[in-house]
Protein backbone atom coordinates (compact mmCIF):
# COMPACT_ATOMS: atom_id res chain seq x y z
CA UNK A 1 0.00 0.00 0.00
CA UNK A 2 1.39 3.24 -1.15
CA UNK A 3 0.00 6.82 -1.62
CA UNK A 4 1.40 7.64 -5.10
CA UNK A 5 -1.25 7.87 -7.59
CA UNK A 6 -2.45 10.82 -9.92
CA UNK A 7 -5.62 12.35 -8.92
CA UNK A 8 -6.66 15.96 -9.97
CA UNK A 9 -7.86 16.77 -6.28
CA UNK A 10 -4.73 15.64 -4.24
CA UNK A 11 -4.07 17.60 -1.12
CA UNK A 12 -2.30 14.96 1.34
CA UNK A 13 -2.96 16.37 5.05
CA UNK A 14 -3.51 14.07 8.06
CA UNK A 15 -3.40 16.01 10.96
CA UNK A 16 -7.36 17.62 11.03
CA UNK A 17 -9.16 19.40 13.43
CA UNK A 18 -12.81 18.82 12.05
CA UNK A 19 -15.53 20.98 12.36
CA UNK A 20 -12.36 23.84 11.90
CA UNK A 21 -11.52 22.37 8.72
CA UNK A 22 -8.36 22.97 6.97
CA UNK A 23 -8.53 20.31 4.44
CA UNK A 24 -9.35 17.02 6.20
CA UNK A 25 -7.68 13.93 3.65
CA UNK A 26 -7.12 10.61 3.63
CA UNK A 27 -5.08 9.08 0.52
CA UNK A 28 -4.48 5.57 0.52
CA UNK A 29 -3.29 2.69 -2.40
CA UNK A 30 -4.99 -0.40 -1.64
CA UNK A 31 -4.69 -4.39 -3.28
CA UNK A 32 -7.63 -5.02 -5.54
CA UNK A 33 -8.96 -7.64 -3.46
CA UNK A 34 -12.23 -7.83 -1.05
CA UNK A 35 -9.89 -7.69 1.77
CA UNK A 36 -8.14 -4.10 0.79
CA UNK A 37 -11.34 -3.14 -0.13
CA UNK A 38 -12.65 -3.92 3.77
CA UNK A 39 -9.38 -2.46 4.84
CA UNK A 40 -10.24 0.45 3.09
CA UNK A 41 -13.55 1.00 4.44
CA UNK A 42 -12.12 0.65 8.27
CA UNK A 43 -9.35 2.57 7.68
CA UNK A 44 -11.93 5.61 6.17
CA UNK A 45 -14.49 5.13 9.36
CA UNK A 46 -11.90 5.22 11.91
CA UNK A 47 -10.47 8.29 10.19
CA UNK A 48 -13.72 10.30 9.63
CA UNK A 49 -14.11 9.61 13.81
CA UNK A 50 -10.53 10.91 14.22
CA UNK A 51 -11.70 13.86 12.30
CA UNK A 52 -14.69 14.53 14.35
CA UNK A 53 -17.59 12.68 12.67
CA UNK A 54 -17.76 9.70 15.23
CA UNK A 55 -19.28 6.02 14.97
CA UNK A 56 -22.75 5.62 15.26
CA UNK A 57 -23.65 9.44 13.42
CA UNK A 58 -26.34 9.12 10.83
CA UNK A 59 -23.13 11.12 8.63
CA UNK A 60 -20.32 8.51 9.57
CA UNK A 61 -22.18 6.03 8.64
CA UNK A 62 -23.46 7.14 4.89
CA UNK A 63 -19.83 8.11 3.94
CA UNK A 64 -18.56 4.42 5.59
CA UNK A 65 -21.41 3.11 3.58
CA UNK A 66 -20.80 5.12 0.41
CA UNK A 67 -17.38 4.38 0.59
CA UNK A 68 -17.46 0.79 0.96
CA UNK A 69 -19.72 0.56 -2.10
CA UNK A 70 -17.19 2.30 -4.05
CA UNK A 71 -14.43 0.30 -2.91
CA UNK A 72 -16.69 -3.01 -3.83
CA UNK A 73 -16.78 -1.74 -6.87
CA UNK A 74 -13.62 -1.10 -7.97
CA UNK A 75 -12.53 -4.29 -6.72
CA UNK A 76 -15.23 -6.18 -8.47
CA UNK A 77 -15.66 -4.23 -11.81
CA UNK A 78 -12.53 -2.41 -11.57
CA UNK A 79 -10.44 -5.15 -10.96
CA UNK A 80 -6.59 -5.38 -13.14
CA UNK A 81 -4.36 -8.37 -12.28
CA UNK A 82 -1.68 -6.51 -10.07
CA UNK A 83 -2.58 -3.38 -10.00
CA UNK A 84 -4.43 -1.82 -6.73
CA UNK A 85 -6.81 0.92 -6.54
CA UNK A 86 -7.18 4.29 -4.97
CA UNK A 87 -9.04 5.60 -2.10
CA UNK A 88 -9.27 9.35 -1.77
CA UNK A 89 -11.31 10.84 0.91
CA UNK A 90 -11.40 13.97 1.99
CA UNK A 91 -13.55 17.08 3.83
CA UNK A 92 -14.18 20.13 1.10
CA UNK A 93 -16.30 23.18 1.53
CA UNK A 94 -19.32 23.07 -0.93
CA UNK A 95 -20.07 26.01 0.69
CA UNK A 96 -20.79 23.77 3.43
CA UNK A 97 -18.13 20.87 4.63
CA UNK A 98 -18.96 17.82 2.41
CA UNK A 99 -17.06 14.42 2.40
CA UNK A 100 -15.74 13.56 -0.86
CA UNK A 101 -14.79 10.12 -1.61
CA UNK A 102 -12.74 8.85 -5.28
CA UNK A 103 -11.80 5.75 -5.70
CA UNK A 104 -9.69 5.51 -8.75
CA UNK A 105 -9.47 1.86 -10.42
CA UNK A 106 -7.17 0.78 -13.85
CA UNK A 107 -9.80 -0.34 -16.05
CA UNK A 108 -11.20 2.52 -18.21
CA UNK A 109 -13.77 -0.23 -20.34
CA UNK A 110 -15.50 -0.68 -17.54
CA UNK A 111 -17.46 2.35 -17.00
CA UNK A 112 -20.75 3.19 -14.46
CA UNK A 113 -23.82 4.67 -16.01
CA UNK A 114 -24.04 8.85 -15.70
CA UNK A 115 -25.80 9.54 -12.60
CA UNK A 116 -29.30 9.46 -13.02
CA UNK A 117 -29.49 6.64 -15.33
CA UNK A 118 -29.42 3.95 -12.97
CA UNK A 119 -31.85 1.00 -13.96
CA UNK A 120 -33.04 -0.48 -10.80
CA UNK A 121 -31.71 -3.87 -9.24
CA UNK A 122 -34.98 -5.71 -9.23
CA UNK A 123 -34.06 -8.60 -7.25
CA UNK A 124 -30.56 -9.50 -8.27
CA UNK A 125 -28.06 -10.21 -5.62
CA UNK A 126 -25.61 -7.94 -6.79
CA UNK A 127 -25.60 -4.38 -9.19
CA UNK A 128 -27.44 -2.04 -6.22
CA UNK A 129 -24.24 -0.51 -4.72
CA UNK A 130 -24.63 2.53 -7.18
CA UNK A 131 -28.06 2.82 -6.44
CA UNK A 132 -27.33 2.28 -2.80
CA UNK A 133 -24.59 5.53 -3.63
CA UNK A 134 -26.87 7.37 -5.44
CA UNK A 135 -29.23 7.20 -2.65
CA UNK A 136 -27.18 8.45 0.07
CA UNK A 137 -24.99 10.86 -2.11
CA UNK A 138 -25.93 14.34 -2.58
CA UNK A 139 -23.82 13.93 -5.76
CA UNK A 140 -22.02 11.47 -7.77
CA UNK A 141 -19.99 10.94 -10.94
CA UNK A 142 -17.29 9.40 -12.36
CA UNK A 143 -14.53 10.53 -14.93
CA UNK A 144 -11.51 8.83 -17.23
CA UNK A 145 -7.59 9.08 -15.37
CA UNK A 146 -5.69 11.65 -17.34
CA UNK A 147 -2.46 10.00 -17.38
CA UNK A 148 -3.44 6.20 -17.47
CA UNK A 149 -5.73 3.90 -18.45
CA UNK A 150 -8.71 3.56 -15.41
CA UNK A 151 -11.92 5.70 -14.01
CA UNK A 152 -12.37 7.37 -10.88
CA UNK A 153 -15.81 7.09 -9.23
CA UNK A 154 -16.56 9.67 -7.04
CA UNK A 155 -19.28 10.54 -4.32
CA UNK A 156 -20.00 13.79 -2.15
CA UNK A 157 -22.28 14.00 1.02
CA UNK A 158 -23.41 16.44 2.56
CA UNK A 159 -22.11 16.95 6.50
CA UNK A 160 -24.45 19.73 7.43
CA UNK A 161 -27.33 18.23 5.47
CA UNK A 162 -27.00 14.71 6.38
CA UNK A 163 -26.26 15.47 9.90
CA UNK A 164 -22.89 15.71 11.34
CA UNK A 165 -24.89 15.04 14.52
Amino acid sequence: MTSNIDSPHRHTQHTLNFPHLGTPSFDMRFTSTPRGARLSRRLSAVRLDAWGLPYGTEAHEAVVLITAELTANAVRHGHVQGRDFHLLLRVVERPGPTARIEVTDTRGERVPPRPGKLAAAGLADDGRGLLLVEGLATRWGWYPRKQAPGKTVWAEYELTAGGAD
